[in-house]
């Protein structure tokens, strides 16, 4: 199996458990419907794991472009594999979402609720104000960044990494999740809405592509900033990048708190 296989049979696994499971707690007549927060958080958790012990031995389990664009900026991970990889990941997680589509076919149209439609496939803020959320995703993703860094300095058990990255997804999704949703992934969320918009739904409503950007460029800034951090601090080897983009996020706090006010929570 080539990596760019592994990529994207890797996404599509960990799309197909993810919004498989918000399928699960969101449409009319699931056996799962409402089973909540924790079901969610927890079965993301074990999707990620579970893809990565499928095809980490082959292409290292990237499946989240911010990642591969992290580990990229520090030297960690070729540039020239970058575009091929992220491709494989979009394309792993639209195909995923299509699966998760006909997975729950008859339920579709008995769930009146377009939001929880499209929740199955994107994330949605739970109060919308795009520099807050992108605070809300450059955090998880600077955290989930560091988390997988930071684990590789251990000695661990043969085996034992997937899942403890799969139990780091679980508490960023408990504790830091909830404002957005928690993509700390552009394919998570690309592909599957890019799935939104072209499948059949009935009465699925928009796709929402004004709020896309959020958990495309929250992510790569999160995840970029949390490599950089790690090789600031751990590996001791300054970057002048690490203070560019300290810079920005610093602009980025302060826009978020200039701007809170004129938020409408309804």
């Amino acid at each position: 199996m080539s990596t760019f296989t592994a990529e994207l049979v890797g996404t599509m696994i960990l799309i197909l458990f993810g919004s498989g499971v918000v399928a699960g707690v969101s449409l009319y007549k699931s056996k799962a419907l409402g089973g909540g927060w924790m079901v969610v958080t927890y079965a993301w958790g074990l999707a990620v794991a579970m893809a990565a012990y499928i095809v980490g031995g082959v292409s290292g389990a990237h499946l989240n472009p911010a990642l591969t664009l992290a580990l990229a900026t520090i030297g960690d991970f070729p540039w020239k594999d970058v575009p091929a990889y992220i491709l494989a990941q979009v394309i792993g997680a639209f195909i995923g979402a299509v699966l998760v589509y006909f997975l729950f076919l008859p339920h579709w149209k008995g769930t009146k609720d377009p939001v929880a439609k499209l929740g199955v496939f994107a994330t949605i803020p739970a109060i919308s104000h795009p520099f807050s959320n992108i605070i809300a995703e450059m955090i998880g993703t600077f955290i989930l960044v560091l988390g997988i860094l930071a684990l590789g300095t251990n000695e661990l058990a043969p085996g034992l990494n997937p899942f403890l990255v799969g139990m780091l997804i679980v508490v960023i999704g408990l504790a830091l999740g909830a404002p957005t949703g928690y993509a700390i992934n552009p394919a998570r969320d690309f592909g599957p809405r890019l799935a939104h918009a072209f499948l059949p739904i009935p009465g699925k409503g928009s796709s929402n592509w004004s709020y896309a950007w959020v958990p495309v460029v929250g992510p790569i800034i999160g995840g970029i900033f949390g490599a950089l951090f790690f090789q600031q601090l751990f590996r001791g080897e300054n970057s002048s990048l690490f203070w560019i983009f300290a810079v920005i996020i610093v602009i980025i706090f302060v826009a978020a708190q200039m701007t809170v006010k004129n938020v409408q929570e309804d």
